[in-house]
Parts: C-alpha cells; sequence; structure tokens
C-alpha cells in the first residue's frame, strides 16, 4: 500500500503564495503518475494538476500559468507551487498517486483571503 502525507496548507492573502507537499511511502511500489485534486465546499472534488514519472504535466484551465507542479522521484515527492492565489482557490487539496491502484492524502487546507 502507498501512504501519501500532505503539507502546506494555510491562509494566504489573495494574490498570495503557497507551497504544498506530498510524500509517499511504502515498498515494492512503482508510483507513476502523482497529483493534486480539490474540494471546496459544496462542490465536487476537481483536477488541479498531474505529473508523470516522465514528467508530462497536465493542469486545469482556471490554474493554468498560476500553479505548478513538481516532483521529485528520488524522494517520491510532488509539489504544488501556488501563485497569484484567489478566493475562489479555497478548497481542500488532496494528493494522489497512481500505482497500480490508487491512494490519497488525508487532504490539506488552503483558505484564500479577499
Amino acid at each position: 500500500q502507498v501512504q501519501l502525507v500532505e503539507s502546506g496548507g494555510g491562509l494566504v492573502q489573495a494574490g498570495g503564495s503557497l507551497r504544498l507537499s506530498c510524500a509517499a511511502s511504502g515498498r515494492g511500489f512503482k508510483i507513476n503518475t502523482m497529483g493534486w485534486y480539490r474540494q471546496a465546499p459544496g462542490k465536487q472534488r476537481e483536477l488541479v494538476a498531474t505529473i508523470t514519472s516522465g514528467g508530462y504535466t497536465n493542469y486545469a484551465e482556471s490554474v493554468k500559468g498560476r500553479f505548478t507542479i513538481s516532483r521529485d522521484n528520488a524522494k517520491i515527492t510532488v509539489y504544488l507551487q501556488m501563485n497569484s492565489l484567489k478566493s475562489e482557490d479555497t478548497a481542500v487539496y488532496y494528493c494522489n498517486a497512481r500505482w497500480g491502484s490508487v491512494s490519497w492524502g488525508q487532504g490539506t487546507k488552503v483558505t484564500v483571503s479577499s
């Protein structure tokens, strides 16, 4: 089983920045795609960004140009650099890893005040 632990959420003013981290643990598994999803109050969980083991990235239109996903394969850690944050980015952000099955982190809350 692959376990994911997120960190880096918090409260930030609109226009500010935050960096989320997600560290994976577990032996004997090859993790392919890692990514970030988010769920705002009263809304469905949605894709934010994903990155493959080869570094190919995919972003939701709403975050393109503002968010950057990156990955350290040696540390099995994925990052989400969020710049120019808006109030609509307020949500619980979940890390995701695909390795033959799927694992989710516990979520980290991001609140953007306007």
